[in-house]
């Protein structure tokens, strides 16, 4: 355990303490904060330091030896006992799948639909939990898209004036990418349960940063490479127990089904828990980088994360409202996620962007509909109030 200048170790002071209090630790841990102020996680988040020395150790374990699998696994239950921790799961609901799309793909193609069932979903979702559902209509499933007043703001009322006697499933992002809008996924999961109806959830937006309260959600997935500060190409699948037999594999291989000595039977038998939904060949060095991700999550506290990204943005749009910028991110606490997002009405958006991208500040440019440009802020726990103090400055000086 390393010790700071104060001589009390991360774990007796806080790691986000820690991080405030001496500028060398939060620059060892996170390299990226010596170049950028990087406050795009909601895009892709640059590896902190640990994360990225697990996945060299992994490549050269690769590369100066011959593969020593039971060593390997040994590093994969760890990695699925911490994201067990993360979630709040059991161990055998966690499957590693890869990239959201893989898990929002394994649910929807996993799944024994019959013709006219119904699949709730919404177009202004991110494409990856939109296209999945949209193409079970060649299987005679009717999708039924959510309409909103404002981009992501779906409520517990929106959904259930959506929802028939036909309704199979319903599948929602739990924060809108653009607009940052979280869901109440407690209500909505309970809504769905009364009805019978099963709940999907595409958590990228939120698992990292927030809690997700998974008693009434069957299903979710979620990449690393965001709010988990993981690498790309890792990712997770949530499969609650009880739901595990309702969704078949999508991909068969040599590992999620009963194989002794990879000796293939007349009859398919499932592997238990989350390995069914793991047909095998690992990507090995991503799950470590995730495993070493979500350790670190965990250390710095995982309710101190969610309140340290709500003072920063907080801290940011108290700077900037008076400068009359409008916000399409919620004001209300229990919408609010880690992405600040918002324009000015007299000013093009592209022209901030641009002016933070030469003070090295990373945030992203997304667009509506009606292609407006707005520019999304999302800083994660180890970004200061200093690097938002910047961000309003040169915000400002485009006025």
């Amino acid at each position: 355990m390393e010790i700071n200048r104060t001589g009390r170790t991360h774990a007796e002071e806080g790691l986000i303490a820690a991080l405030d209090a001496e500028e060398g630790l939060r620059r060892r841990e996170f390299p990226i904060c010596a170049r950028k102020i990087y406050c795009a996680h909601a895009a892709d988040a640059p590896l902190p330091r640990r994360v990225a020395d697990a996945m060299r150790a992994s490549i050269e374990r690769a590369s100066s030896d011959a593969r020593q699998y039971d060593f390997e696994l040994e590093h994969i239950a760890e990695t699925r006992k911490a994201t067990a921790r993360l979630l709040g799961a059991q161990l055998d609901e966690i499957s590693f799948t890869g990239p959201t799309s893989s898990g929002l793909n394994a649910i929807a193609n996993g799944i024994d639909w019959s013709s006219g069932d119904e699949v709730v979903c919404y177009l202004d979702d991110y494409p990856a939990n939109v296209y999945p559902w949209l193409a079970l209509e060649r299987r005679g499933v009717k999708p039924v898209l959510l309409e909103t007043a404002r981009i992501g703001e779906i409520t517990p009322e929106i959904v259930e004036r959506a929802l028939t006697s036909r309704t199979k499933l319903v599948a929602l992002a739990s924060a809108n990418f653009c607009s940052g809008y979280r869901i109440d996924l407690a209500a909505i999961g309970s809504l769905c349960s009364e009805r019978g109806v099963l709940f999907s959830v595409d958590a990228i937006q939120t698992l990292g940063a927030f809690p997700v309260p998974l008693d009434r959600i069957d299903f979710l997935s979620a990449g690393a490479q965001k709010w988990m500060l993981g690498p790309s190409g890792a990712g997770l699948l949530y499969v609650k127990e009880s739901r595990r037999d309702l969704l078949r594999p999508v991909t068969i291989g040599g590992w999620n089904v009963q194989s002794p000595n990879f000796i293939a039977q007349r009859e398919i038998r499932y592997a238990g828990g989350g390995q069914k939904f793991e047909p095998g060949a690992y990507y090995h060095c991503a799950i470590a980088g995730m495993g070493a991700a979500i350790e670190l999550l965990l250390e710095a506290g995982p309710a101190q994360v969610t309140q340290r990204i709500f003072s920063l943005t907080q801290a940011l749009k108290s700077e900037i409202r008076p400068a009359g910028f409008e916000f399409l991110s919620p004001d209300e606490e229990t919408n609010r996620s880690g992405m600040l997002t918002f324009r000015h009405p007299k000013i093009p958006t592209d022209r901030f962007f641009e002016a933070l991208l030469k003070e090295d500040v990373v945030v992203s440019l997304r667009f509506d509909r009606n292609d407006r440009g707005w520019l999304r802020v999302s800083p994660h726990f180890y970004n200061s109030f200093e690097e938002m103090r910047k961000i309003s400055e040169v915000l400002k000086t485009e006025l």
